[in-house]
């Protein structure tokens, strides 16, 4: 028989407790991961998101993966020798970046996830926003206001925005077990290829399969007030004000606002979370406390 340490498990059994009211309510929901930053690169925190991820499909919850992937084509455009810039944080993205892009997300990255979950013991299926026409997109359209002046008017190139998601193919990988696998690559009716952003994907995922829970991967520790200090919770008016006072700023702003738009839309919380925490999606969903910050109606 092994032994046990009678110290630590009764603190063991009171954490597997406090997660089963977790466990009740949220059987047979769907929750949407969008998977970035440091936890795509770190070799345990790589593990930990695959094992957590796993982990929600054998207690009986659903998660759909949507993934990034800037720095690693960053890396490849470098070595391409393929010049990038960026306009108001986004990629601009020719023909030939294009390319780049496709190859990376939806071929390097994304089997290297399914892979990723398939050798921690789950199933996991690999989807570009292409296949069966999953993410329907438009080019996007970027204005600048200028002051006594017309707008100016920023070509972004193949950079698009979500139209509309379709999910057949998503519910029907779902329906035979696997794990979904989504790349940010979507596709206009002329069979044009955009690059999107993938929070904005990961919050049109979660509005169109009425999610319960979206939860964003980043590399802070969630959003912070004024003082430095995390805010455990905002509700969506909350949120909004914080972008609109300057609380906000940078790359948090996006992410905001794609929790935003995910709770107009239906999804019941969305959770900006440090992915470079060690099972930060178990510790965010199934216990009282959290680690992050929640965006609620």
């Amino acid at each position: 028989m092994t032994d046990i340490d009678t110290e630590s498990a009764p603190y063991k059994a009171r954490i597997l407790l406090e997660a089963m009211p977790y466990i009740r309510e949220f059987y047979g929901r769907t929750v949407v991961i969008k998977y970035g930053g440091h936890a795509m690169i770190d070799q345990a925190l790589k593990k930990s998101f695959a094992l957590n991820v796993i982990l929600l499909k054998y207690i009986g919850i659903n998660p759909v993966i949507v993934h990034g992937g800037g720095p690693q084509i960053g890396r490849m455009l470098e070595q391409l020798g393929i010049a990038c810039q960026f306009r108001q944080g986004l990629r601009v993205t020719d023909e030939a970046t294009m390319d780049v892009v496709e190859m990376v997300l939806a071929g390097k990255i994304n089997k290297e996830i399914v892979n990723l979950i398939n050798l921690n013991g789950g199933r996991a299926v690999g989807l570009s926003g292409k296949d069966g026409q999953t993410i329907m997109a438009r080019k996007m359209e970027m204005f600048i206001d200028k002051e006594n002046a017309p707008p100016e008017i920023i070509d972004l190139g193949k950079v698009g925005e979500v139209q509309e998601i379709n999910t057949g193919l998503i519910k029907a990988v779902q329906d035979q077990g696997f794990i979904p696998i989504i790349a940010p690559v979507g596709v206009d009716d002329m069979g044009e290829t955009y690059n999107i952003n993938a929070d904005f994907v990961a919050g049109a995922v979660a509005a169109a399969l009425k999610a319960q829970k979206l939860i964003l991967l980043t590399d802070v520790s969630g959003v912070k007030a004024g003082s430095g200090e995390v805010i455990s919770s905002l509700t969506r008016r909350e949120a909004v004000d914080i972008i609109e006072s300057g609380i906000a700023s940078g790359g948090m702003i996006p992410k905001l606002k794609c929790c935003i738009e995910a709770i107009e839309e239906g999804v019941q919380k969305a959770h900006i979370i440090d992915g470079r925490v060690e099972n930060s999606i178990v510790l965010e969903i199934f216990t009282k406390g959290g680690i992050g910050t929640e965006v609620v109606r």
